[in-house]
């Protein structure tokens, strides 16, 4: 009795190991066509060969690929043999990338964003770069003369610690010395990283604020360039109008350039909310949204250039003709890489309306 109780208890293992495996065998050969077919579009794929993939093969890989992911699922649930499951999930991982992943590398991407992406993106804000450019030159005006008309402006729209005595009533001797780059001008290089990290998070702030329609954004460019019309307005004073413009421009025109950017960008996605045409307003805004981005995604570029300037090419240069000529040069050149640089042929960031 104890003999045949064992033998049970021995063959039924055995039997059940045996059931499992003819059930993951023929799991497999049900599906294993299907399996070798998306493998094969897989490695044309990888090895950048879709040329050798027939049309109707291409056409199925999205479908090829959800069989694959369901029979993963089924192998999972079902515990089927630690080989197939491996296989399933190796292939589907795969063919996940060739059917949701990025159509190229880091570098291929940049060097389409550069080579024309970026540049056609911006041409397409053209209208709401227009706008936000008057918003910023009334804005200079507007600080200028409010500091004009009465001083105690200019402690409202300047920061104390931005300022570092350069304010009204500093005497032509001490601001002259400032901009001349000499080791008490400590002051002026705080007002400048000052005004790097304020420009920095004004870029930020302008496109994020784009979503409230674009009015936060025109108020933000106008107090920041207030601000810097408050400062002109205290240089100017003292006769130094030429020589701060000069010292500001080397890292100035970067960096107010990417101000701008910035700010046409928010306010690019706040006017197709504000006015989205036949779209809803959820689709007009994920359209120019992904435009703006792109957008974006240079200014930080031109922060970036903006503080190597600020933190080398403006202490190594010390005169006005040389900064002047640093920032008219970079002046030129991003404009003339906005409008000359061509739209790339497969760039899809569509038209503004």
């Amino acid at each position: 009795m104890a003999l045949r109780l064992f033998s049970r208890r021995a063959i039924a293992p055995s039997a059940d190991i045996e059931a499992a495996s003819l059930r993951s065998d023929r799991f497999r050969l049900e599906r294993e066509v299907d399996w070798q077919r998306l493998e094969l579009i897989v490695e044309a794929l990888e090895k950048n060969r879709p040329r050798r993939i027939a049309d109707d093969d291409l056409l199925e890989l999205p479908v090829l690929y959800r069989k694959a992911a369901s029979s993963l699922a089924v192998a999972r649930e079902t515990s089927l043999d630690a080989a197939t499951l491996a296989y399933l999930e190796s292939l589907v991982r795969r063919a996940w990338f060739q059917v949701y992943g990025p159509r190229s590398g880091l570098f291929a991407w940049l060097r389409q964003f550069l080579g024309g992406g970026w540049s056609a993106a911006v041409r397409d804000l053209w209208l709401d770069i227009c706008i936000a450019l008057s918003v910023m030159v009334a804005g200079t005006i507007v600080g200028w003369l409010l500091v004009e008309s009465d001083r105690q402006w200019f402690y409202a729209l300047v920061p104390a610690g931005m300022a570092g005595g350069r304010q009204p009533g500093a005497s032509r001797e001490a601001l002259q010395e400032a901009l001349q780059g000499t080791e008490n001008a400590e002051g002026l290089t705080v007002f400048a990283a000052s005004l790097f990290s304020n420009n920095s998070g004004v870029c930020i702030l302008a496109f994020a604020l784009g979503f409230c329609f674009g009015i936060p954004t025109l108020l933000l460019l106008v107090q920041n360039m207030a601000l810097l019309g408050a400062m002109w307005w205290v240089f100017a004073g003292a006769g130094l109008e030429w020589e701060f413009a000069a010292w500001l421009s080397v890292h100035g025109t970067t960096e107010l350039f990417a101000i701008l950017l910035s700010g046409a960008a928010g306010l690019h996605i706040g006017r197709s909310m504000a006015f989205p045409g036949k779209q809803s307003i959820l689709a007009a805004a994920s359209a120019s949204g992904r435009r703006a981005a792109q957008v974006m995604v240079g200014c930080v570029i031109m922060l970036v250039i903006a503080g190597l300037l600020e933190g080398y090419a403006r202490q190594l240069v010390g005169t006005a003709a040389g900064r002047a000529g640093i920032g008219a040069a970079m002046l030129f050149f991003w404009i003339s890489y906005f409008l000359l640089v061509p739209r790339p042929p497969d760039h899809a960031g569509g038209k503004a309306r």
